[in-house]
């Protein structure tokens, strides 16, 4: 698969662009930025990405969920632990966020992601579910990731897929159960930020999917 270098072109796709600042970025990767096989509080980048998808699943329908957050008012949510989750979006419009983070957290979000269960797949296996997750996400061919104007480099590098099956509904209490699910995605895990106001903006882009969020994150 051959993924573009970063590009403002997924953004405009979307009937949006980056801040003019990203057009004159340093190509160096972000001093923030993890690389994609380091584990991070005892668990691998790709069991981060099954721990994301049970926080976001976690939420009582869409009204209170940070995926379907216009504003970033909703971005603290059952956040817990030394990771926290950036969320992305439902649908293709880019969507701008405003998040308060405590200081000394790592941040970990996906440029773009999927999930497959048996209920959407029709097929109870784990193995069907992981095969029809990984065509979904072999269609992506553009990836975006900008830290405080600094633009990210080799975003195919980090392709996380879920170490095995999981029940995305893992964190309901009981309502939903969505067992098996496979995820599939480029995920990003960053370094606590400093204190003080950063800028995040990524996305991705495929044959029938696409995303495209602006953070910025106060640190305090």
């Amino acid at each position: 698969m051959n993924i573009s270098k970063l590009s403002l072109i997924i953004l405009l796709s979307v009937g949006s662009q980056l801040p003019a600042t990203s057009l004159a970025a340093s190509p160096t990767n972000p001093a923030s930025l993890i690389t994609p096989k380091h584990v991070v509080a005892g668990k691998t980048q790709g069991e981060w990405s099954s721990a994301w998808w049970q926080w976001a699943r976690s939420f009582d329908g869409e009204n209170n969920s940070p995926v379907a957050d216009k504003t970033g008012d909703s971005c603290h949510l059952k956040q817990e632990g030394p990771v926290w989750f950036l969320a992305g979006t439902y649908g293709t419009q880019r969507t701008i966020r405003t998040c308060t983070v405590p200081k000394g957290k790592y941040l970990y979000f996906p440029m773009i992601n999927y999930m497959v269960n048996s209920t959407v797949a029709g097929n109870v296996s784990c193995k069907g579910v992981t095969e029809a997750v990984r065509k979904t996400i072999d269609g992506i061919h553009m990836l975006v990731l900008e830290i405080d104007g600094v633009r990210a480099t080799k975003l195919e590098a980090h392709r996380q897929i879920s170490p095995g099956c999981f029940d995305a509904g893992a964190l309901t209490g009981g309502r939903v159960k969505l067992d098996p699910t496979a995820a599939d995605g480029y995920y990003v895990m960053l370094k606590p930020l400093s204190p003080g106001k950063h800028t995040i903006n990524f996305g991705g882009r495929g044959s029938n999917m696409s995303q495209a969020v602006t953070y910025t994150l106060i640190v305090e």
